[in-house]
C-alpha cells in the first residue's frame, strides 16, 4: 500500500524569514548569557528552577537556528559569547530583580514571536516560532504564579465599573484638556498602568547598568535613559493621580555594588537597545491607538518622539563601538 505522507520540497528562505530568525539569534544568545549568571547568582530555589528551564530552552533554540542557517548555506550570527559574560561574578541582583528580568523577556517574545510566525510560511521556520510561543506563554504563567505566590506581582487597578452599555454622544469624550475631560475608561487605563510599571523596571535597569559600564561615555547614556524614564512615569502617572486611581509599588528591585560587572557593555547596550527599546515601543503604540482623550494622546506621542531620539543614540553609539551585527543583505541589483 503506497504512503500518502509526501516530503514537502523545501522552500528557500525568504527575506522576512532570514530577518526572523537572525533578530532570534540575536535574542536567544543574549538571553542565554543572562541566564547563566542569573541561575549562579538567584537563592530562591523556585525561581532558580524557572531559570534552568529558560537556559535549556535558550540553548536549545540556539540549536535550532544554527540548522538552519547551516541548512541555507548562511553565515551564523555571532551574537553573544562566553566573553559577555562572567557566571561566577558576585550578586548584583536582588531576586525579585533577576526574575523581573526573565519576566520581562518573556514579555518581548510573546510581543515578537507571534509576529515573526505569521510572516513565515516554510515549515521547519513557523514549527521553530510555534514551539517558541508555547514555551513562552508556558514560563510566563509560571512566573507570573510565583510573582503572586511571593507577593511581588504588580497586580493593574482594580476599579469600580458602570453596569450600563452607552454610546458616545459627542466629540466631547475626545477631549482631555482645559478641565473638560471626561474620567479615563478601563482601556487607558490598562495601557498607562501598563507603562508605569514597565517604567519602574525599566529605571531599574538603567540605574543597575549605569553602576556596572565600564566607560564614561556608556555610563552617561544609562544616565540619560534613567532621567528620560523618570520624565515618563511622572507624565503618566500625572493622568492617574488626577483620577484617585492608584498604581501599585514596584517590586524590590536591589542593586548591589560588585567589583567586576557580569555582563559585557556590549550584552548591557544591547539588551537596552532590544528589550527595553522595541519592547517599549510596541506598549507605546499600543496605547496610543486604544486611547481616546486627546491630552493623554499628546503625551504618549512626545513620549514615544523622545524614545526615538535616545534609542537611536544607543545604535549609533552601538556602531560607533563596532558591537553591532550587520542583518544579512540581499545582492545589489542596482547595477
Amino acid at each position: 500500500m503506497r504512503s500518502t505522507q509526501t516530503d514537502e520540497p523545501l522552500m528557500r528562505l525568504t527575506a522576512t524569514e532570514v530577518s526572523n530568525i537572525w533578530s532570534s539569534y540575536l535574542k536567544s544568545s543574549m538571553e542565554l548569557r543572562l541566564f547563566q549568571y542569573f541561575v549562579e547568582s538567584i537563592e530562591d530555589q523556585e525561581m532558580k528552577r524557572i531559570i534552568e528551564k529558560m537556559t535549556k530552552q535558550a540553548e536549545e533554540s540556539l540549536e535550532k537556528l544554527k540548522e538552519i542557517f547551516v541548512k541555507e548555506q548562511l553565515s551564523v550570527p555571532i551574537g553573544f559569547t562566553e566573553k559577555d559574560v562572567r557566571p561566577k561574578a558576585h550578586k548584583a541582583f536582588s531576586d525579585p530583580f533577576i526574575i523581573s528580568f526573565c519576566y520581562d523577556l518573556t514579555l518581548l517574545s510573546m510581543s515578537t514571536y507571534p509576529s515573526a510566525l505569521s510572516d513565515c510560511s516554510r515549515k521547519d521556520v513557523r514549527a521553530y516560532f510555534s514551539e517558541a510561543i508555547k514555551f513562552s506563554m508556558t514560563i510566563q504563567d509560571e512566573i507570573i504564579s510565583l510573582l503572586i505566590k511571593k507577593g511581588l506581582y504588580n497586580s493593574p487597578p482594580k476599579i469600580t465599573i458602570e453596569d450600563q452599555v452607552e454610546m458616545v454622544d459627542s466629540k466631547k469624550y475626545l477631549n482631555g484638556f482645559f478641565g473638560a475631560s471626561r474620567p479615563v475608561n478601563t482601556a487607558e487605563i490598562a495601557n498607562l498602568t501598563r507603562i508605569i510599571h514597565r517604567a519602574q523596571f525599566s529605571k531599574m535597569v538603567f540605574v543597575a547598568f549605569n553602576k556596572m559600564a565600564t566607560t564614561k561615555e556608556l555610563a552617561h547614556h544609562f544616565k540619560k535613559g534613567r532621567d528620560g524614564i523618570d520624565k515618563v512615569m511622572e507624565s503618566v502617572q500625572e493622568v492617574l493621580e488626577k483620577e484617585n486611581i492608584p498604581v501599585s509599588a514596584f517590586a524590590d528591585y536591589q542593586i548591589y555594588d560588585v567589583a567586576l560587572p557580569p555582563f559585557s557593555n556590549k550584552l548591557m547596550l544591547f539588551f537596552v537597545n532590544t528589550c527595553l527599546g522595541i519592547f517599549c515601543f510596541t506598549m507605546i503604540n499600543q496605547a496610543m491607538t486604544s486611547s481616546l482623550r486627546s491630552d493623554i494622546v499628546y503625551k504618549l506621542t512626545k513620549i514615544s518622539n523622545d524614545m526615538k531620539k535616545f534609542y537611536g543614540l544607543g545604535i549609533v553609539f552601538a556602531i560607533n563601538e563596532n558591537w553591532m551585527e550587520q542583518p544579512p543583505q540581499g545582492v545589489d541589483h542596482r547595477m
